[in-house]
């Protein structure tokens, strides 16, 4: 699968103003390990209990991009829609969802239903802001990383960067953030003229390329798993109702965190989809079977583009030879059986 910036978008190349303070992903990855640390090595369960729970305050700030006293304001009882993965920050009109992912919604709910938080309904989080900025230091002394990005408001820069470098739109941002756009263009999205000229340039090329990269994206939920050493059998179903299959590595499963309801998209390539014709005498072996409507056939003298729609609105695209359409001689409005493998199949978290 190509990866994300391999076709140019603006939200790839904006700058950063050099005022503005960041945290590099690995200096991210440090802390989170610091943290997770410093945990474990609790040997009294009143120590256990403060240091997940500036831990939880350290994974909540670096994943929402919350203030500081918006998170260590939070009321697990009201505040977590952990089976959504929401998290509810603000108050009255300034209230709003922030998504996390699955595994920090995994998580907060195995601290919160443990003994770890047993008479601590509702004000789990709650601490002093200055214990938390020391503990921050302290982690960042630990790992290398300087102090002052080791702070609340490095952390909601750093997420902000992160969502409008992955495409998220400015205003979805300011929302989520609970920031005005006038601040988030000012300080975190300025575009120079080599920048601009850049993104002109690209843009108007943009069309030729990315011919074979992943046409096919299908929002899921994992409702099964089968697992041996080395490989694993994934399950879904997708929005539309359609049950899709995966087989990934072991090593896979475990670093994307997948478990029955969590949820993922699958994506395939579309020179890895077939396309035959309804009761076809032709079988086929694969896992992954979509009765679709031809919407669009697309050919050249080696290759034909095969679009389509199923009933339930999912898009679909294959490229096949030139030799195998003719075959089929498929045209807009046929129904058509699109098949891949389930080793064809990748997988990302949302």
């Amino acid at each position: 699968m190509n990866k994300p910036n391999s076709r140019l978008l603006p939200n790839n190349v904006f700058t950063v103003p050099k005022n503005v303070l960041l945290l590099a992903p690995e200096q991210i990855g440090a802390l989170a390990q610091a943290f997770t640390a410093w945990r474990d090595a609790a040997v009294r369960a009143d120590h256990l209990r403060s240091r997940e729970r500036l831990r939880l305050v350290f994974q909540l700030l670096r994943h929402t991009g919350a203030r500081l006293g918006e998170v260590l304001g939070l009321d697990d009882r009201t505040d977590m829609d952990l089976d959504r993965g929401m998290i509810l920050i603000g108050k009255g009109s300034n209230r709003r969802e922030v998504p996390i992912p699955q595994r920090l919604a995994r998580e907060l709910r195995r601290v919160l239903e443990s003994p770890l938080a047993a008479g601590y309904s509702g004000d789990f989080l709650h601490a002093d802001q200055g214990l938390v900025r020391r503990t921050f230091y302290a982690r960042a002394d630990e790992c290398g990383v300087p102090r002052e990005l080791a702070t609340a408001r490095v952390l909601r820069n750093t997420r902000a960067v992160e969502m409008l470098r992955s495409g998220v739109p400015l205003a979805v941002v300011q929302t989520v953030l609970g920031r005005s756009p006038a601040e988030l263009k000012g300080m975190l999205q300025q575009y120079s003229g080599q920048d601009a000229a850049f993104i002109v340039r690209r843009l108007a090329l943009g069309d030729m390329s990315g011919r074979t990269s992943a046409r096919n994206s299908f929002y899921c939920r994992v409702t099964g798993i089968a697992r041996d050493a080395v490989m694993a059998e994934v399950r879904m179903e997708s929005k539309q109702g359609d049950a899709l299959c995966a087989v990934i590595t072991t090593e896979s499963l475990h670093s994307l965190g997948l478990e029955q309801g969590v949820p993922v998209v699958a994506t395939v390539k579309a020179p890895l989809i077939s396309v035959q014709k309804p009761f076809s005498e032709k079988h086929s072996s694969r896992r992954n079977t979509l009765v679709a409507c031809v919407t669009k056939v697309r050919a050249s003298k080696a290759i034909t583009e095969i679009s389509a729609l199923t009933n339930q609105g999912q898009d679909l695209c294959a490229l096949v030879s030139a030799s195998t359409a003719h075959e089929f001689e498929l045209a807009p409005g046929d129904q058509a059986v699109f098949t891949f493998k389930a080793l064809s199949v990748v997988l990302n978290t949302l």
